[in-house]
């Protein structure tokens, strides 16, 4: 059986933000494998879908340039050692000039960047500056006559985002420019990761299932002790598992659980369709967490994004789907080093 380490139980917990013991366990479980330890803590419901905000704590500020012609605009995330250097007026200044860099000469990626002549001015100022600042990424949307873009920025210019929408007509693109700055602002908030669930690998899907029903039974044990409704275990997680006979029997089973009831047929097909909704909502939990399309509109929960997008657009007299979106956070995915860790894991191993 191969020796499970310290350092093994810090990469496990690094990676899935679980318990210290949690990790041992399954590593001890799995003979080491990482791979197949990550599996079990999610099959388990204790690794989590993503790190708890309080981990990522690298500084910095994001910043963004937009086109007064709504032809095109960049986000940019630099990173710094500490908050009180991205409070500092060279900083922000060096966040704001290298965002029209990147705008103004599309770099290919940060080697590229760094390698440009402003690269070399981006070096003089952190020299002068004093601490380590490193450009983390950067991104560039543009949009033809048709196409609809806008932007926000979150004011602590540490959440960056820009969006774009192909449109029927000039006119409905212009039009949408306001509803577009909405969206953006939607995602700043909600955080998604993707445009659509149509973007999901089918194994990610089928991790996250097994792992997020864990979790409900689990928090339903806690609600059944304390006396409260519990919660709906679903069956499925994303869209991308409600297959035409999914959703076919899914109405087989409405309906007769409304003739079990005794309610007449005659008014089945005004129970149905909310009823159908209701599985489906149930059953797309990860697609409202992650899909920006499938999220619910912040300033109109009724609708999705995707939704809200074709209202707006049809009240101008067109059509509209957004086809693009980028989303910067500072630090986000970056993990704060912690510096009694190791301390800590070796206290434990022992």
């Amino acid at each position: 059986m191969a020796a499970v380490t310290a350092a093994m139980v810090k990469e496990l917990r690094s990676a899935t933000d679980a318990p210290m013991m949690d990790c041992k366990k399954v590593l001890v479980e799995a003979d080491g494998d990482m791979a197949k330890a990550t599996e079990l803590l999610k099959e388990r419901g204790i690794a989590k879908a993503a790190k708890k905000a309080d981990r990522v704590a690298a500084e910095g500020l994001a910043g963004i340039v937009i086109a007064d012609d709504f032809s095109k605009a960049s986000v940019i995330e630099i990173n710094s050692e500490t908050d009180f250097v991205a409070q500092n007026e060279g900083f922000q200044k060096l966040v704001k000039d290298s965002a029209s860099e990147v705008f103004n000469n599309q770099p290919a990626d940060v080697a590229a960047f760094m390698a440009s002549p402003f690269g070399a001015e981006f070096t003089a100022a952190v020299i002068k500056i004093g601490e380590k600042i490193e450009v983390r990424r950067f991104s560039t949307l543009t949009a033809d006559a048709t196409t609809s873009l806008n932007g926000y920025i979150h004011s602590n210019n540490r959440i960056a985002v820009i969006v774009s929408a192909k449109c029927d007509s000039e006119k409905t693109a212009e039009g949408m420019r306001p509803f577009l700055k909405q969206v953006a602002m939607h995602a700043s908030a909600m955080k998604p990761t993707t445009l659509s669930y149509k973007d999901f690998d089918a194994s990610y899907v089928a991790s996250e299932t097994v792992g997020r029903i864990e979790v409900i039974k689990k928090e339903n044990e806690e609600l059944a002790r304390l006396g409260k409704t519990l919660k709906n275990v679903p069956t499925y997680i994303s869209m991308s598992q409600l297959t035409d006979e999914v959703l076919a029997q899914a109405e087989a089973d409405i309906k007769a659980d409304l003739a079990a009831q005794g309610k007449p047929e005659k008014i089945w097909d005004k129970i149905v369709p909310g009823s159908l909704a209701r599985f489906i909502s149930d059953n797309t939990t990860l697609d409202k967490e992650q899909c920006l399309l499938d999220q619910n509109f912040v300033l109109d929960e009724k609708l999705t994004v995707a939704q809200a997008v074709e209202k707006a657009a049809k009240e101008l007299g067109g059509t509209a789907e957004i086809t693009e979106f980028v989303r910067l956070e500072v630090g986000e995915g970056i993990e704060k080093a912690e510096d009694d860790f190791a301390a800590e894991v070796a206290a434990q191993m022992g």
